[in-house]
């Protein structure tokens, strides 16, 4: 049981660490937490760190709890902000939750007969009906302003130029996490509280109120927060989108991709804080990448763990037969293999026409296909003189000007991809 400090350090998870809590995860399997604020109905990969510490907890034979922010969604944190989120309303935040709930049974165990399962929570639920009075006598006053006020998310947003102030229920924020602590202290146990680096001022104000309240003591640890080693923020696509980890909103062909092209640097880093391969085989790979770097295998088994992680072994079989498809050398078989909305996340943003099902029945013939029908090409004669020239494809086989089109050409039953020269692609919407 455990070794998870000395783990996680060698792995470059641990940012801060309270005196004694290596200590006490050695002694007995711990209870402990990390808070995930319910902004979506999913989770994107900025939060993999603390969903991949939480399993981490859980492997070495600790208890984890994923506590999902229901209260605190309502108010906003200001950690690492210079203005104020918005506000939730409760039917908002209930959808997000329970989309998040989902999302986290996939990577923890939740079975109640083992000790160490794990617990998902909302501190809505324990937050609802306390009152402002009982929260200022019975919590409040354990904590001093000046104390709040030397937190660096306090002293940063109040010192900065652009900043518009903080609110008082910002400033709240923190006595409500701290307050979390406390609860889950005394109703679950919880001893340890865990998350990124930002967010080591509210998780010792949770310490602090263990402390003073139920004469107890509480640790904590942080991890560094993600960046890439070009300085920008991690986690968005090259488009500035958030890389989700619902396959409806970022498919596992886009998830793919976007762990296939990190750069080296990044991906040494990276290979260590999000896959669970051992230490020997981590080193032996960096090593095997910088002897051909050009081979991208660092990359490639990056991208195919973390696939695995989240959307499991089919989906990554998916992305990387689409994978081939546009970037190697595929045939109309493997085009076909792949299903309707791998096939749309590859081709995204392809000029796109529809007709109905019916106009195959008796044959389309491809110069038809190629310009009355979609418009592709401008004119049946350019239609005619590519194809002599053997420079239109459709769904990967080159055609002539004989061919015509039926129901045995359909991808997924919905789909034709035509295609003139190497890079020019038209879908065919068949319905």
């Amino acid at each position: 049981m455990s070794g998870l400090i000395s783990e996680l350090q060698w792995r470059g998870l641990i940012h801060s660490i309270m005196p004694g809590t290596e200590e006490q995860l050695e002694k007995e399997m711990t209870t402990g937490y990390c808070g995930f604020d319910p902004t979506a109905d999913s989770l994107h990969v900025g939060s993999l760190v603390p969903i991949v510490l939480l399993m981490h907890m859980q492997r070495h034979g600790h208890k984890p709890i994923a506590l999902v922010g229901g209260a605190t969604g309502m108010i906003g944190d200001p950690t690492g902000k210079s203005s104020e989120r918005n506000l939730l309303d409760e039917e908002t935040l209930d959808k997000f939750i329970k989309g998040i709930h989902n999302q986290l049974e996939r990577f923890l165990d939740f079975d109640e007969s083992k000790p160490n399962a794990a617990v998902m929570v909302n501190n809505y639920d324990w937050m609802k009906d306390f009152s402002f009075i009982d929260f200022a006598r019975n919590v409040g006053k354990h904590i001093t302003v000046n104390y709040m006020m030397a937190k660096d998310s306090v002293k940063t947003r109040l010192s900065s130029e652009s900043a518009v102030g903080m609110s008082f229920t910002e400033f709240t924020y923190q006595l409500i996490q701290g307050y979390d602590f406390l609860h889950l202290y005394k109703e679950m146990g919880a001893k340890l509280q865990f998350g990124g680096s930002d967010q080591w001022g509210n998780i010792t104000t949770g310490t602090e109120l263990i402390r003073r309240i139920a004469q107890g003591e509480g640790f904590a640890f942080t991890c560094p927060l993600t960046t890439k080693s070009d300085g920008t923020k991690f986690g968005k696509s090259e488009g500035g989108e958030n890389v989700w980890l619902d396959k409806n909103r970022t498919s596992p062909y886009k998830f793919y991709q976007f762990w296939l092209n990190q750069s080296d640097d990044d991906s040494e880093k990276y290979i260590k804080i999000y896959t669970f391969l051992g230490q020997n085989e981590i080193e032996k790979l960096i090593e095997i990448h910088k002897e051909e770097p050009h081979l991208r295998q660092l990359q490639k088994k990056l991208a195919e763990e973390i696939t695995i992680l989240v959307h499991g072994k089919e989906e990554l079989e998916n992305a990387i037969k689409a994978s081939e498809v546009l970037f190697g050398k595929s045939t109309a078989e493997d085009l076909k293999s792949l299903n309707a909305e791998t096939f749309m996340a590859v081709f995204e943003g392809v000029p796109q026409a529809t007709i109905s099902k019916s106009e195959l029945d008796s044959g389309l013939n491809i110069v038809d296909a190629l310009t009355d029908k979609t418009n592709f090409l401008s004119s049946k004669s350019e239609a005619r003189r590519d194809l002599k020239a053997n420079a239109i494809s459709l769904n990967k086989d080159k055609v002539s000007e004989d061919y015509n089109l039926s129901k045995k050409d359909l991808i997924s039953d919905t789909y034709i991809l035509l295609q003139k020269g190497k890079k020019n692609y038209f879908i065919l919407i068949v319905e």
